[in-house]
């Protein structure tokens, strides 16, 4: 085996037994403790239980109090439990506010899930982790894949030969697309092994893609179009439907967006012929269910057994749902002419070896590489887009993040390739805003669009809250940190604003800032923490960076990507609250805090009625 894959492989071990570690409910971690780190949710109410896609018991339900809940995203291993009762594992479908969704890998409901204090918590993902390792260890006997990751290994350049010519009037389906768009989409169309799209914030990488998919479809092309993240695959897909494609969007549907549902492999046989099948196989497992449903907690041997037999029924119906829905998605996959999904989704899809041509990863500097390896098979030239410059893919465990789990795919292959293309028109940010991260972060190469030329100093302002005693302290959970003071600063910015709440956003580093936001800022107010936040934008943005501290301590402040995540949120304001005393003797903040004074806006705590 290849040293660099068997290294991907111990350190999804590691990673596995780090998940294992921080999600294990025992007299070392404690219910209290989980649920302070936000790996737990204790108590939920069950709203709403039935009978989903294959048949697997579904559950809608209810948080009475308000949570960090971050790392509970879509498709996240969960595990449903109670007091005194073995746990039963299953997915969230989707988490929304205080309220949810959840699947159990389980032939019923356990007769215990109505009583009080049942909670959900994350377990390891071993399902992810065994289906990555198992593609790794058969990716030698792919000549194509294994020499693009030996280059990577060696540090070697990967050189990407062109085969194709575009066509002399090739007809552009969007008619505003720059020329570092053109570019990019036309080294997609001719290039026949890896491309690199650096799509930094608000600079159009999405209708880039989209762009191109329209231009390779034109040749001809099958594609297959994967992200980390659903809202992403999603994104992607509504502009493709709404463009003509025929799209099949496969994995997780429990919370794709409403447009792309009907383009799923369950919307699809909803609406087919094959649904009258479907539907007679769920009641027959209904009516097995019922019967094995009189046999309550208590009972005698002979019940027991009778039970049994009947749940082993449920199961014999299940599989084949599973049997007729598989031979039924098999025509879709002939159908269509872009499948779209996340890695896990595309590979828990076990699509079949169609003459796909293109990959393409979408968010490539938020994927795992032995995530994104594992696709390569799929097709024979690829496409990655995202920004390595902006945070990384999130990895629990220090050890394997150390050795290397937590470079992404895009940071690993920007080096080696010789095909990269930099969108370098932003559309988002007004100039001040943007200049800050295009001169630390894109080496001054990132321009605003000349509608957002036009900018004022007012635009991109610091808050500085040296001297005034507005210290950190720790969170509630006794593991994050706030700082009340900063938060009583943000009320003042505010107050002084004529936007609507509904127009701004709070976003700190820290889970208990957050979570003290939501008790002492506005209603209406958009609050997350900044990871939660990427990918999205405001019109005004409010950045609390909470370390105040007599030794200058930062933390985790020193992954500067966060902030080019942060402050590129905003579109017409950003305000950054922070201690110049603490975070200054940092060079990256010392340049952030120069630039405010120079072309932006600098002001100090004691300018604001709070004292």
């Amino acid at each position: 085996m290849h040293p660099y894959i068997a290294a991907q492989i111990q350190w999804l071990d590691w990673e596995e037994a780090a998940q294992a570690n921080k999600y294990n409910l025992s007299e070392q971690h404690t219910l209290k403790q989980l649920k302070s780190e936000g790996v737990a949710i204790h108590p939920i109410q069950i709203k709403r239980k039935y009978f989903g896609y294959a048949d697997y018991p579904e559950i809608e339900f209810r948080i009475p109090f308000p949570v960090e809940q971050h790392q509970f995203y879509n498709g996240a291993a969960i595990e449903c439990f109670i007091a005194g009762e073995a746990p039963i594992k299953g997915m969230l479908l989707q988490l929304d506010g205080k309220q949810g969704e959840l699947r159990l890998f389980a032939p019923d409901f356990p007769d215990w899930l109505e009583d009080e204090g049942v909670g959900i918590k994350l377990t390891p993902d071993t399902r992810t982790t065994t289906l990555l390792k198992k593609q790794l260890q058969r990716i030698e006997q792919i000549p194509a894949v294994y020499t693009l990751i030996d280059n990577i290994y060696r540090k070697a350049i990967i050189t990407t030969p062109t085969n194709t010519t575009l066509p002399k009037d090739l007809q552009w389906h969007h008619q505003q697309l720059n020329e570092s768009q053109q570019a990019a989409i036309k080294a997609i169309v001719t290039n026949e092994y890896v491309t690199i799209l650096h799509g930094p914030p608000g600079t159009g990488k999405t209708t880039t893609l989209i762009e191109a998919i329209l231009q390779l479809i034109a040749k001809g092309e099958r594609i297959i179009v994967s992200a980390p993240s659903n809202a992403a695959v999603d994104h992607i897909s509504i502009g493709l439907l709404e463009h003509g494609v025929k799209v099949l969007r496969v994995g997780n549907t429990g919370k794709v967006h409403e447009k792309v549902y009907p383009y799923t492999p369950e919307g699809k046989l909803q609406q087919g012929q094959q649904q009258k099948e479907l539907k007679q196989l769920h009641i027959q497992a209904s009516q097995f269910r019922k019967m094995a449903l009189q046999y309550k907690r208590n009972f005698g041997k002979a019940e027991r057994e009778q039970r049994n037999l009947l749940l082993k029924e449920v199961q014999q119906i299940r599989l084949q749902i599973k049997q007729l829905q598989r031979y039924n998605e098999e025509k879709l996959y002939q159908e269509a002419t872009v499948i779209t999904g996340t890695p896990v989704g595309l590979l828990d899809a076990n699509i079949p070896q169609l003459p796909y041509a293109t990959l393409i990863i979408d968010e490539a500097g938020q994927c795992l590489a032995p995530m994104a390896f594992s696709l390569l098979p799929l097709a024979r030239k690829w496409v990655f887009a995202g920004d390595h410059l902006q945070l990384p893919p999130t990895v629990i465990s220090e050890q394997a993040a150390k050795a290397g789990l937590a470079t992404s795919v895009l940071e690993l292959l920007i080096p080696c390739s010789n095909e990269v293309y930099l969108l370098n028109v932003q559309y988002r940010m007004r100039q001040r805003i943007a200049g800050f991260s295009s001169a630390y972060f894109y080496n001054n190469a990132l321009q605003a669009a000349a509608h957002l030329q036009a900018s004022s100093k007012d635009d991109c302002t610091f808050i500085d809250t040296a001297g005034t005693g507005f210290e950190e302290t720790a969170g509630t959970d006794g593991v994050s940190l706030m700082n009340l003071g900063e938060l009583q600063v943000a009320n003042a910015i505010i107050a002084t604003l004529a936007d609507t709440p509904a127009n701004i956003a709070f976003i700190s580093p820290y889970s208990a800032q957050v979570a003290a936001a939501k008790t002492h800022l506005p209603q209406g107010i958009r609050i997350s923490t900044i990871d939660s936040f990427q990918g999205q934008e405001q019109r005004i943005v409010i950045i609390s960076l909470v370390r105040s501290n007599a030794d200058g301590i930062i933390g985790f402040l020193k992954d500067y990507r966060r902030m080019n995540v942060a402050i590129t949120r905003a579109q017409q304001q950003v305000f950054i609250i922070g201690d110049s005393a603490t975070i200054g003797n940092d060079t990256f903040f010392e340049a952030l805090l120069h630039y405010c004074e120079l072309h932006g806006t600098y002001k100090t705590a004691w300018e604001f009625d709070i004292f």
